[in-house]
């Protein structure tokens, strides 16, 4: 399949709030947006972007701590890159476009439907993030810590932290442990290569990714009670498509059958492949949001023609 050429040095950059933003554009027509996964970039959707801007006008963006995007020192949360992927749709794409995305990114496109619909017209998810709220599970962020809390166990704790995914980070950057990593999800690892790698160890070895690393670690990953998937899906009002790699070991299929009954304006096709179908079976995944494009009859504004 015809591939995007791998540039060391990215593609466009884009400023928001300060910060050097890097994605993909390609073609002409009906504009869709590509979200990448965690630990990812716009390269992820290498075979995607090529094919997919044969029919549309297509945008491939790095997520802020992602990518060739910039390794900001910030608290990050979901929040900060449903901000990040509308102020994008306002200021580069300039009308309402279709949103795609996989894992992490998948959950970033649903928030962002729900924050800004009139930006919005359709979301496809591929293997989401998110998880659905627990029954009387609330969050613990506004108990009052106590004095030990917060002077002895709080700091000792981050210590602890900071030395374990200091490690962990440095283990998880070696080309061997991500192509590890990526087999391992992979149901055909065929198209785990080179090129793939690099896109992920280059970004690693920016000065700043161990600690945008540890923050995600410890501030993201571990408290996604927040915002749940319920509570997102409540709030959406465009169709959505999701494509669901079956042979995912992280996320299975009952996730994504659970999502198509609570949401009922979706559309659910099974693939046989892991957590990254776009990448494992482009060929199928393009073939899907194009023919799902097309029973949704969007226009086109004339500034995308």
């Amino acid at each position: 399949m015809e591939r995007l050429p791998f540039k060391p040095e990215g593609y466009n950059f884009w400023k928001w709030h300060g910060h050097n933003i890097h994605y993909v554009e390609q073609g002409k027509g009906q504009p869709i947006v590509l979200i990448h996964g965690f630990g990812a970039s716009a390269f992820h959707w290498r075979y995607n972007i090529p094919e997919l801007a044969k029919r549309y006008k297509v945008y491939a963006v790095d997520l802020l701590g992602f990518g060739w995007s910039e390794k900001a020192i910030i608290e990050y949360d979901a929040t900060i890159w449903r901000d990040q992927v509308a102020d994008f749709l306002k200021e580069i794409v300039k009308e309402p476009a279709v949103l795609v995305g996989n894992s992490l990114g998948g959950f970033t496109a649903l928030m962002t439907a729900a924050e800004v619909p009139e930006q919005v017209q359709g979301v496809a998810i591929l293997n989401s993030a998110g998880q659905f709220g627990k029954p009387g599970e609330e969050t613990n962020e506004n108990l009052e810590e106590t004095f030990s809390q917060k002077f002895l166990v709080k700091p000792l704790k981050e210590v602890f932290q900071r030395v374990v995914l200091g490690f962990v980070f440095w283990q998880a950057k070696q080309p061997g442990r991500i192509q590890s990593v990526l087999t391992s999800v992979y149901s055909n690892a065929t198209n785990v290569d080179d090129y793939l790698i690099e896109s992920i160890t280059l970004p690693a070895a920016d000065p700043n990714a161990g600690e945008v690393y540890y923050r995600l670690m410890t501030r993201f990953l571990l408290n996604q009670t927040k915002f749940t998937l319920d509570c997102i899906l409540s709030k959406l009002s465009c169709p959505l498509l999701i494509l669901w790699g079956d042979l995912d070991p992280w996320v299975g299929p009952a996730k994504a059958k659970r999502i198509n009954e609570f949401y009922p304006n979706s559309s659910l096709v099974h693939l046989q492949a892991g957590h990254c179908p776009h990448d494992e079976v482009p060929e199928l995944v393009n073939e899907a949001i194009a023919e799902w494009l097309s029973s949704l009859n969007l226009n086109a504004s004339p500034q995308s023609i």
